[in-house]
């Protein structure tokens, strides 16, 4: 294993105060304000807002905030922060930073490896909001471009495992392989997993972590050593190439564990399959990795998209995201996720998983990746990998260094014949990274951007008097050949013509900006969603994730060596701490839900550190976020329902019931605030009072901190711990169902139990730590900059007035919406928070319509669906976040209205109750402009029901509405050979 690496306790110091300070530049007090960001990203004008606040009965925005939040909680003096940077300062600073970490090249591997990605994929994707900014496909009529993109991405991988089905991304490896031995658990409801000694050491910790909670007992054993006679055996996690670079047939072993009624999970390279026989031809059971070898940028650990494949026995108890294929209202082929009911918000504490864990946009690289290489480039990419590490092993064996592998593909265990001393040394001069075992061996893991000169460095490193010419015909290179062993894979891959069109830069251009123009994404309309956030992702604070010092960075250096993100990660974490009253932030969990997860183990571990283990029951309002539930029983709670008063308050008399119930046994509350009724409750406080008095933890879900921040904050009203969407209030952008970042935030006796990590040091103050819950120490550390420049420009009056106008913009579509449609739940003094949930139920019965059927005809409106059907059944959630100016509010306000006209024409019985606008909706070109219309209205209504819907900024869907049945019925989850119309 790799020796830790200590990294700072990221404490705030006096040296990064004074650095932070350097670059504020005070506006000059004659030339006046300069470069003000926060104007540029709040979208209604003063005078908007004026005329806003006059509609609201409100003289100003202070009056607003006032009214609706509790004056028991207000902060009672600004946010103490820096003044705000402007985009051209801050552009300087995020440079001074990035150049302070020392980019060396990197051999360490260990399941991340430098890659060459592609220019085309890296503008026309990783840096085009067309992609970015989309939302995960609930709606996909209008997400029929990342639905194609990412049911590629599940062809390639099964195709490369073997397997017969992919889900559609997960986090990384070891939330992979952990979700795995979590399904051999539910399959056959046995406690003990077996993991091999040679996984990667952050998959064994995120394993441990994870199987902790549900009961299972893992042993970490050598392959060879497994006993497969007992009956309790659940599941058994190998990996090939394991982390020392060995590649074994497991095909005998799997079959004795299948003889015992025990699943098998193998952790592959994805390169490595291209070469090397697959885990279906083993026998595996579920194949799981990571693709970052796949076109994606080391990043300091991520984001990266992880890979999960299983047979379709297991269909459906896989967890994780599916895109399946079906047909729409024409009988033309459509993807759309498929199996949606097993999501969490919707099962809630009966989920799968957490299933928001995703990787969208990371995922839709990767398989890019493979549509521009096809199976012809990816193989030569391989093998020129292969047959690199092949010449380093031939000189290695030549010059008396020994190596332990037996059959390798890129990786080498190495006992030099120089002393570890003199190998750092060299590998100082040549500014080069290798993996030091404790065992005092060293690991080389070479890559796609190896070159002649790296193998010949990596020779001098290691004394081999030898050069590339001469190893040309050494014997050793074939005798080591995988190719020429009995694990050269033999089947096929990749055989789809989307695989195999696609090869030069003017096919794959064109063929990314065919899928881009399928989907709605902000570059197009306001995405109203509730509970989500989707606010501007400025250019400016996205530029600094193309830095190469940024995103060539591997997770595992030398902690002088990631100087700029320590940096960074000492003033964000500065940064919002002042903002959510919180002592520490870990910035391991990179997902809201694996962030929900993390406080909730540290929670747990606080009170087993007091000796009352007992305490596990969560009690959780069903106004709690629907992600709430299914973290609490993964981590092993008895979930206890809150109800909620009509007014979507918090029944207070119920909750003392419950409290004083399960006093003893009492580990949190989990609650959202303001609640995703889009209400912020008098009594949070007295709430947070009442669990502490009964030895209770408050877990605060941070979902709707953009109600929040300069107002009010969690850690000072009483909450102990919250996670922070990252990706909702501070910028980072969704990227169609992933990234995320979902940081912890806690109080100070907390932070022992942060997760920390077995490869490097997150912190001196995680002591008590139950484990990793991430891959990558500090999660997806290569989009923390987007937040971090985010606060910085927007500065504390910045941030509060973002807020501000976010519950402006709520209540001001909220009251124009009033006579049309009836808001479900205010406060007392007739105000929501930032979101509010309209009350359309009443329509199925007077005229037949559903929620569905609005999401469906406001994409003829330009525009996507609200949240729909949650978190009150049958209705429609609308956050419309403060980034949206008057004009598009009125826009989207206008379609609604004009929606509600039609539903009152089926009302008066004068449009049909089967066959109107709403029900056929969403309406298609194809439609509209067919030799033969024959509904009982017309084509102008159909595809123009708005004078601001123009014919030259029409968005058409690409698809009639989606046949869901039809799909769940028929699924299929990979690219069929022939795409038929139905």
């Amino acid at each position: 294993m790799l020796s830790k690496i200590l990294i700072s306790s990221l404490k705030f110091s006096a040296v990064s105060k004074c650095c932070s300070r350097q670059y504020i530049r005070k506006y000059s007090v004659f030339l006046g304000a300069k470069d003000e960001f926060y104007r540029r990203h709040i979208g209604p004008r003063e005078e908007d807002q004026r005329a806003m606040l006059d509609l609201i009965g409100c003289k100003s925005l202070d009056e607003l905030s006032d009214r609706a939040v509790p004056e028991n909680i207000r902060l009672k003096k600004p946010l103490e922060m820096e003044p705000p940077v402007g985009e051209y300062d801050i552009m300087k600073r995020i440079r001074e930073i990035a150049s302070k970490n020392k980019v060396y090249r990197s051999y360490i591997g260990m399941g991340y490896n430098n890659t060459c990605v592609p220019h085309t994929i890296m503008r026309n994707i990783f840096e085009n909001p067309g992609w970015t900014t989309q939302y995960t496909p609930y709606q996909p009529e209008v997400a029929q471009g990342r639905l194609e993109s990412l049911l590629n991405f599940q062809t390639m991988i099964t195709d490369l495992t073997g397997l017969h089905v992919a889900n559609a991304s997960l986090l990384d490896e070891g939330t992979s392989a952990a979700e795995a031995l979590a399904l051999c658990h539910r399959f056959n409801k046995r406690k003990l997993v077996y993991v091999s000694d040679k996984v990667h050491p952050q998959t064994l910790s995120v394993v441990r972590t994870r199987c902790e909670p549900l009961g299972l007992e893992v042993q970490v054993k050598r392959p060879q050593e497994m006993d497969f006679s007992t009956n309790s055996l659940s599941g058994v996690l190998l990996q090939c190439p394991d982390t020392e670079g060995n590649c074994t047939d497991f095909s005998e072993l799997i079959s004795n564990a299948h003889e015992n009624g025990a699943l098998v999970v193998i952790s592959s390279d994805i390169l490595s399959l291209l070469l090397q026989m697959t885990p279906a031809e083993m026998g595996a059971d579920i194949a799981v990795g990571s693709t970052q070898r796949f076109g994606l940028p080391l990043g300091y650990g991520g984001p990266h998209a992880a890979y999960f494949a299983c047979k379709e026995s297991l269909v459906r108890l896989m967890p994780g995201r599916m895109i399946g294929v079906t047909r729409d209202a024409d009988g033309q082929t459509a993807y759309r996720l498929a199996l949606q009911t097993r999501e969490q918000h919707i099962r809630r504490d009966k989920a799968t998983s957490n299933i928001c864990t995703a990787q969208a946009l990371l995922a839709n690289m990767s398989a890019m990746y493979a549509v521009y290489h096809g199976p012809k480039g990816l193989k030569e990419i391989a093998q020129r990998v292969h047959k690199a590490t092949l010449l380093l092993n031939a000189a290695l064996q030549s010059s008396g260094n020994k190596v332990h592998n037996t059959l390798f593909f890129d990786t080498l265990k190495i006992t030099p014949k120089l002393s570890l001393e003199e190998i750092k040394s060299k590998c100082d001069h040549k500014r080069i990274n290798l993996r030091y075992f404790d065992d005092g061996d060293v690991g080389v893991s070479l890559d796609e951007t190896v070159s002649d000169d790296d193998i010949n460095d990596l020779f001098w490193i290691f004394d081999c008097n030898t050069s590339i010419t001469e190893l040309q015909d050494n014997p050793m290179i074939s005798r080591y050949n995988i190719e020429n062993s009995k694990l050269k894979r033999t089947s096929t891959y990749l055989t789809h013509p989307v695989f195999n069109s696609h090869h030069s830069e003017t096919r794959i251009v064109r063929y990314m900006k065919s899928l881009e123009n399928k989907d709605v994404s902000l570059v197009h309309s306001m995405i109203p969603l509730g509970s989500c956030t989707m606010k501007l992702n400025s250019t400016t604070e996205m530029m600094p994730c193309s830095m190469l010092e940024f995103n060539q960075l591997h997770p595992f250096v030398p902690l002088e060596q990631a100087e700029g993100y320590m940096t960074l990660l000492n003033e964000l974490q500065e940064d919002l701490c002042k903002i959510t009253g919180y002592d520490r932030i870990s910035f391991q969990p990179n997902s809201g839900a694996q962030g929900e997860y993390a406080g909730l183990r540290a929670i747990q571990s606080y009170h087993q550190s007091r000796g009352e283990g007992q305490r596990n029951v969560c009690l959780i309002p069903v106004s709690a976020h629907g992600t709430n539930p299914a973290s609490a029983q993964m981590c092993g709670m008895e979930v206890v329902p809150v109800k909620v008063n009509s007014d979507a308050t918090i029944d207070v008399d119920l909750l003392k019931e419950q409290v004083e119930k399960y006093s003893t046994n009492l580990s949190c509350l989990m609650i959202t605030y303001p609640s995703t009724f889009g209400v912020f409750e008098e009594t949070i406080a007295d709430i947070c009072d009442l669990i502490h008095k009964h030895g209770g933890q408050v877990y605060l879900d941070g979902a709707n901190m953009n109600a929040q921040v300069g107002l009010c904050a969690p850690g000072l009203y009483g909450s102990d711990v919250s996670h922070l969407n990252l990706h909702k209030t501070f910028c980072i952008p969704h990227g169609g169902g992933g990234p995320g970042m979902g940081p912890i935030g806690v109080k100070e006796h907390l932070a022992p139990f942060l997760p920390n990590h077995p490869v490097v040091e997150t912190g001196d103050y995680n002591v008590k730590s139950f484990g990793a819950v991430s891959a990558g120490p500090f999660g997806s550390t290569a989009i923390l900059p987007i937040s971090w420049a985010y606060i910085k420009m927007m500065g504390g009056k910045g941030l509060r007035k973002a807020t501000q106008v976010a519950i402006l913009n709520a209540n001001y579509m909220s009251k124009k919406l009033e006579p049309y449609y009836q808001t479900l739940f205010k406060s007392k003094d007739g105000l929501v928070a930032h979101e509010f949930i309209l009350e359309i139920r009443q329509f199925k019965k007077s005229a037949g319509i559903e929620a569905g059927d609005i999401a469906k005809r406001l994409m003829d409106y330009g525009f996507h669906a609200p949240t729909m059907s949650w978190p009150v059944a049958g209705t429609l959630m609308i956050e419309p976040t403060e980034s949206e100016d008057k004009e598009e509010l009125d826009r989207f306000c206008e379609a609604l209205i004009y929606i509600r006209e039609e539903i009152k024409e089926i009302e008066e019985g004068k449009m049909e109750r089967r066959l109107n606008p709403l029900k056929c909706a969403p309406h298609t070109q194809k439609q509209v402009i067919a030799d033969s219309w024959d509904r009982p209205y017309s084509r102008e209504q159909a595809a123009f029901p708005a004078p601001f819907v123009k014919a030259e900024t029409k968005i058409w869907p690409s698809v009639g509405r989606i046949d869901d049945i039809y799909g769940d019925k028929h699924l299929v989850c990979t690219c069929p050979p022939i795409l038929p119309d139905f």
